[in-house]
């Protein structure tokens, strides 16, 4: 049950915005193992997932940058989203979704559409949870810190161990001196809301001036979900009802994708058993998470390390990123999982069988896939 609004106080704001660090970390792996799963990377497919993976760091850098500001140290190295996990995302945002790793798909589209939706573009029972939406839980540490306005102002003033990260990279930082703390940190929830849902009820796109009107995550994968370029007819007010109408525009080619299998529960043990090259493709698979794992540690050194070792610690997390990238889609997705491993997968996995069904063609050859096993956590 979510705390009570009276008690959420300036630790509960501290503690928040950690879970938003790890909400916002959440979506990444799922972003990066559907474009690393396209075979080509300059499909228009490949430059709108990216695009969306890339504010989605900086959404984290901010609620980062925000735990460091109220006297926090920012956990990164503790990450470990689970997939498909027990449902929805950190903070018990949008427990109806059920999240896997999987390559790109009408499904795993669908999915990242729910996932960044905004409220007024759901459907009554998915309305009925405390946090149907990224948004919402925004929402929550919004009217916390506005009603603890001058403990945050405290907090901010006071300062604490941690970094903050990305002043000169663009990222939004707060800072003791700075004129208007608690506006300040209202800017940057605001900045990762209307990026992810748009500029409020009935649009999907951005409303803010220097965002020039772009297409919220919602809208860019929807556009590839359609197959179609986002256009908003003449005074029209998106809804469930109407979405199709505002998909019409330039059309967009599906890439070819690399058939990965959606990494189950037990993150293949149960297929690599079977599998004669096995031992090979485990090493490939435990080659990524080794390069994750060190982005992960990079990263928590960026904000927790000494200062004057952020940028670099930044650089190393980036040099690992790259390395994950090569490892999937050189290494890991050119091992097939042998067709006597598909054709047994209803028996080693019958709870997951419909879901693996899902996001993936198990009529056509199939691959491995990333498995984001943080070791640090």
């Amino acid at each position: 049950m979510p705390t009570p609004i009276a008690l959420r106080d300036i630790d509960w704001i501290r503690g928040a915005l950690q879970t938003a660090v790890a909400l916002e970390h959440s979506t990444m792996p799922l972003y990066c193992a559907a474009m690393y799963s396209l075979e080509v990377q300059n499909y228009p497919s490949y430059n709108t997932i990216r695009s969306v993976l890339m504010e989605e760091m900086v959404h984290m850098a901010i609620a980062a940058n925000m735990v460091a500001a109220l006297g926090g140290s920012p956990d990164i190295k503790g990450l470990a989203p689970a997939y498909p996990g027990p449902g929805g995302l950190p903070g018990g945002v949008a427990p109806d979704l059920r999240l896997r790793l999987a390559k790109l798909s009408s499904a795993s589209l669908e999915a990242f559409m729910r996932l960044e939706a905004p409220e007024f573009m759901l459907n009554a029972r998915q309305r009925g949870s405390a946090y149907p939406t990224i948004g919402a839980f925004y929402d929550a540490i919004r009217e916390a810190i506005t009603r603890n306005a001058g403990a945050v102002e405290r907090a901010v003033r006071a300062g604490g161990p941690a970094n903050q990260v990305g002043g000169n990279l663009g990222y939004l930082t707060f800072e003791p001196d700075d004129d208007d703390p608690v506006g300040k940190l209202l800017q940057g929830l605001d900045i990762i809301t209307e990026q992810g849902e748009g500029g409020g009820e009935g649009t999907v796109e951005t409303a803010r001036e220097n965002f020039q009107k772009e297409g919220s995550h919602y809208a860019r994968f929807a556009e590839l979900r359609y197959g179609r370029r986002y256009v908003a007819p003449d005074g029209a007010v998106i809804s469930r009802e109407s979405e199709w109408d505002f998909f019409t525009g330039e059309e967009i080619a599906w890439p070819v994708v690399i058939n990965t299998l959606a990494v189950p529960d037990d993150g293949y043990a149960a297929l690599l058993a079977l599998d004669p090259q096995g031992p090979e493709v485990r090493k490939e698979l435990e080659g990524f998470d080794d390069a994750y794992t060190q982005m992960m540690v990079a990263l928590d050194t960026s904000w927790n390390g000494p200062v004057e070792t952020w940028w670099p610690s930044l650089g190393a997390a980036v040099t690992q990123m790259d390395q994950m990238r090569v490892r999937s889609c050189f290494n890991i997705m050119r091992n097939q999982v042998p067709p006597a491993g598909i054709a047994r997968l209803r028996e080693l996995y019958p709870r997951e069988y419909r879901a693996l069904e899902r996001y993936t063609d198990l009529d056509q050859p199939v691959y491995y896939g990333p498995r984001f096993v943080n070791n640090a956590a």
